[in-house]
């Protein structure tokens, strides 16, 4: 009986410790250089993580200051009309900052797919960087508005970009309770990303400095394909 005993507790410890490296493995692994091997298995990989465990190991908070980013979303009724624009971020920051010892983390979610939209291999984010750069030198005008040098999306970063884009406008949606004037469900919802850049450290004593906002505005999602 002992040894059955035994045998069972070494086998739930086996167990465990193999559920528990193939975790590890998998949050190591999504963090790894972009491969053809992480393009691949992106979607096993996304579909395990997200969205509670999404990884982002940006070590001793680099810029802490930096900029404040959040989200808003406005909603088209079955009427066709579209409502304001609701401010998600906002009460959640609220939440969190009224409770701090057991904080909500319902923020994280947001958080999370700003910086998966954000997202991108550090040789591509520098390679688009020295482009962009070199498009605002350039003294002649790009043809029909773009310039050629744009390095393009790869797969990965679509794929991130679109589950992104659906996780955000799904959490929205689930904030926005009675915004319809008919009192009916809501049927699309769009979602708008704001960057606040705030002024540098050194001038935290300009009363003539000023803020930065950058919006960027996700397309239309239709709540059947959300739910």
């Amino acid at each position: 009986m002992i040894a059955r005993h035994r045998r069972i507790q070494r086998a739930a410890l086996l167990a465990g410790a193999a559920l528990l490296g193939a975790h590890f493995f998998l949050a190591a692994f999504s963090q790894a250089p972009l491969s053809p091997a992480k393009i691949r298995l992106h979607g096993l990989i996304s579909g395990y993580l997200e969205p509670y465990f999404t990884q982002n190991w940006s070590l001793f908070a680099p810029n802490p200051t930096k900029d404040d980013e959040g989200i808003i979303a406005r909603a088209k009724c079955s009427g066709g009309s579209v409502t304001d624009f609701y401010d998600v971020t906002g009460p959640l920051i609220k939440e969190t900052q009224e409770d701090r010892f057991f904080p909500s983390r319902t923020v994280r979610l947001v958080s999370n797919g700003i910086n998966q939209l954000n997202d991108s291999d550090d040789l591509l984010l520098r390679l688009r960087q020295k482009e962009e750069e070199k498009n605002n030198t350039e003294d002649s005008p790009a043809k029909d508005g773009k310039r050629d040098h744009v390095i393009p999306l790869t797969p990965y970063e679509k794929s991130q970009h679109e589950d992104a884009e659906r996780s955000l406008s799904r959490f929205s949606l689930t904030r926005m309770h009675d915004v319809c004037p008919d009192g009916t469900e809501p049927t699309a919802v769009q979602v708008r990303m704001y960057i606040k850049t705030l002024p540098p450290w050194s001038q935290r004593k300009n009363s003539e400095a000023k803020s930065k906002v950058d919006l960027y505005d996700l397309p239309w999602k239709k709540a059947v394909d959300l739910r």
